[in-house]
C-alpha cells in the first residue's frame, strides 16, 4: 500500500493508559504506547544518588519544589496524548501535581540512558521537553559516563560533562552534583 493509504495505529486514550497493570512501565508518545524495560543496577545506583542529593538540597533550602523519581507520570499533552516517566524530575508549581501525575512540564528533568533505547532520551524526549517548557534537561549516560546538560531556560546548547566532573543544576545557583562520587559507586 502507498504510505497515504496505510492505516495508522489507533491512539491510546488516557483511560486505556490508566488501565494498564501497575507493574507495566510504559510511556505514550503522540498517542502511541511504548513499553519500558526494567532498569539496570548502575541505573538504579545513579538514580538513588541523584535523588538523595536533590532531595537533601530542597529540604535544606526549605524549597516549595518537589522532586519525584520514576515511576510517576508526567502528562505533557492531552492531544495527542503524551505521557512520560522521567527518571527524576523537579516541579516547583504545586498545582501541576495531583495524586496521579504531574500535569504539564516539570522545571527540571534527568533521564538516565537505558542501553535498549538511547534515542528516546537523546532525540524524542529532548524535543518533547524543550517544546513543552521544561527549563533544564539532563541526559546521564552510564555506558559512556557522560552528562549532557540542556539549559532551555537560558537557551544554551547542550554542554557535555564526564563522570569526573561536578555539574551545576542551573535552575538553582548553588546546587552541584559531584559525579566523581557517583562514579566510585559504579566500579
Amino acid at each position: 500500500m502507498p504510505p497515504a493509504l496505510q492505516s495508522q495505529p489507533e491512539s491510546i486514550t488516557l483511560e486505556q493508559y490508566e488501565a494498564l497493570p501497575e507493574s507495566q512501565r510504559a510511556e505514550v508518545f503522540h498517542g502511541q504506547i511504548y513499553y519500558m524495560a526494567s532498569p539496570s543496577r548502575d541505573h538504579q545506583i545513579i538514580l538513588t544518588e541523584l535523588l538523595f542529593t536533590i532531595r537533601a538540597y530542597l529540604k535544606k533550602k526549605g524549597s516549595i519544589c518537589q522532586v519525584f523519581p520514576t515511576p510517576f507520570d508526567v502528562k505533557l499533552s492531552d492531544q495527542p496524548l503524551t505521557i512520560v516517566q522521567p527518571d527524576i524530575f523537579i516541579v516547583c508549581d504545586k498545582y501541576k501535581v495531583d495524586k496521579n501525575r504531574c500535569n504539564g512540564a516539570p522545571d527540571f528533568i534527568i533521564e538516565i540512558v537505558s542501553p535498549g533505547n538511547p534515542s528516546d532520551d537523546y532525540i524524542r524526549k529532548l524535543y518533547l521537553y524543550k517544546n513543552h517548557g521544561v527549563r533544564e534537561y539532563w541526559i546521564v549516560d552510564p555506558r559512556h559516563q557522560t552528562i549532557s546538560v540542556n539549559n532551555f531556560k537560558e537557551n544554551i546548547s547542550t554542554v557535555q560533562y564526564s563522570f569526573d566532573a561536578t555539574v551545576q543544576v542551573h535552575i538553582y545557583n548553588d546546587l552541584y552534583i559531584h559525579f566523581d562520587e557517583i562514579k566510585e559507586l559504579l566500579e
